[in-house]
């Protein structure tokens, strides 16, 4: 709450992602990547670009005992979804930074990766 008594909404305020003037709805491409068979889980992130606005990060959890590369997630992707919401960026993680509460913390996904991916 500011000093006038007004609250100011955090957190997931923003989840659209506008690349180049497309908007592209993370959900949408969670969805599609969960079809594939070595995922168990995926969260979407837009980053920092400075050509673009933003750019697509793909973090991956896979199943456990598989592997997986970027080149083989882009050739899943290719012909199925749009190329400019194909994810530009692609990381595969053990876990991901959660709340106490048990909620992914997208934020903290995207101030890391923006660090590993300056634009």
């Amino acid at each position: 709450m500011d000093e006038n008594g007004y609250f100011k909404v955090t957190g997931r305020i923003k989840d659209m992602i506008i690349r180049g003037g497309e908007n592209i709805y993370p959900r949408e491409l969670e969805e599609f990547i969960l079809k594939n068979q070595n995922v168990m889980d995926v969260q979407i992130i837009g980053i920092s670009d400075k050509k673009y606005g933003e750019q697509v990060l793909a973090v991956i959890q896979l199943k456990a005992n598989q592997t997986a590369s970027a080149e083989e997630f882009i050739e899943f992707c290719k012909g199925k979804i749009a190329r400019h919401k194909i994810p530009k960026y692609w990381e595969f993680v053990d876990s991901y930074p959660m709340t106490a509460s048990g909620k992914i913390q997208k934020f903290k996904m995207k101030e890391m990766f923006e660090k590993k991916y300056p634009s």
